[in-house]
């Protein structure tokens, strides 16, 4: 279907102190439209920093990031505001809701910020896929784990955008709960064309996507 996401000899390096921590060395990879990308390594491997810098909210020391067609390191701040609000979906592994607003508002919210209305056809055939119809008016304390981080899988799918980053979705979750999370990104992805980039160091979890990248002391495998 054709390439969306370009990364190319990404480095990073961290300073604490007099203390340099080299967290990429020339980290390479690509991801097609559709495509269900896994990048699976150990904790300090360098996942979270890959993923950061791919979804444009951190900067390399030196290499380039391109979402479909755009180099995104050449952005100043309002074009990379504007492309994260229409190409970039994100998933935190703390799932980052609000506890004040429901998880219908939490999942809409992305599509007010950008002045656009919710087609409240879409919105319920994303809860009905994510199995969470029933949590509609509930607040995040009121739900669990799963049904949280389900809730904020649909506030990354709602504005349709270009490439999702899923960094570490089960990490907080049991066994059944993440094995859900796992298969439900494979099926979003499938059923909705959008490329999904997770990283993970769970094995079993990668077993979901269409293709598994290895990251090793900060180098692409």
């Amino acid at each position: 279907m054709g390439e969306i996401l370009r990364a190319e000899n990404i480095s990073k390096t961290y300073h604490m102190g007099s203390v340099e921590v080299q967290a990429l060395k020339k980290c390479s990879l690509t991801a097609d439209r559709g495509e269900y990308v896994a990048v699976i390594g150990k904790s300090g491997s360098g996942k979270s920093t890959l993923l950061k810098i791919l979804a444009s909210f951190d900067r390399p020391d030196s290499g380039n990031v391109v979402i479909d067609g755009q180099d995104i390191l050449s952005c100043n701040e309002k074009k990379l505001s504007k492309l994260r609000r229409e190409k970039i979906g994100f998933i935190y592994q703390d799932y980052r809701l609000f506890s004040e607003y429901t998880a219908y508002e939490n999942v809409v919210l992305p599509l007010f910020i950008d002045k656009k209305i919710p087609v409240d056809e879409e919105v319920d055939e994303i809860f009905e896929m994510l199995q969470i119809s029933d949590c509609k008016k509930k607040y995040p304390s009121q739900m669990s784990g799963g049904q949280q981080q389900r809730t904020a899988i649909a506030r990354a799918l709602i504005a349709r955008p270009a490439v999702i980053f899923a960094d570490e979705p089960t990490g907080n979750l049991d066994a059944e709960n993440a094995d859900g999370v796992a298969r439900i990104l494979s099926q979003a992805s499938m059923r909705y064309g959008q490329t999904i980039v997770m990283v993970t160091h769970d094995k079993q979890m990668a077993d979901y996507a269409d293709r598994i990248i290895m990251l090793k002391d900060g180098c692409c495998g």
